[in-house]
């Protein structure tokens, strides 16, 4: 993505809170627009201006997904999360929608439309 011009910035448990405390801030700020982060931020990240949300897997319990989606499409604005499942994933992603009483759509062919 650096090669390619994308501001990325990542996070993840092995880091100590002060550079994670740096990263946060740069993304909070605008000066990085792509944030890679482990579950370690699931919960408690609070950035007004998040509006898409990639897991490149799925969680291993369902009450996770909603902290990791909800940090999109916060304060009235729109918000996306696409979901990277493998036939290894189906029985999650069943249990996720079970959970939550809803239907996750496989992504339509124009995802701009989403934004």
């Amino acid at each position: 993505m650096r090669g390619r011009d994308h501001t990325v910035s990542a996070t993840h448990g092995d880091m100590d809170q002060n550079t994670r405390d740096i990263i946060m801030r740069e993304f909070r700020s605008g000066s990085s627009r792509v944030l890679i982060t482990t579950d370690l931020l699931a919960r408690g990240i609070d950035v007004q201006q998040v509006s898409l949300v990639i897991n490149y897997d799925l969680p291993t319990q369902p009450e996770n997904y909603l902290h990791r989606i909800g940090r999109s499409g916060r304060f009235g604005r729109k918000g996306v999360a696409i979901n990277f499942v493998t036939t290894d994933d189906e029985r999650m992603l069943f249990d996720i929608q079970k959970f939550y009483n809803v239907v996750i759509e496989e992504l339509p062919a124009n995802v701009a439309d989403l934004l």
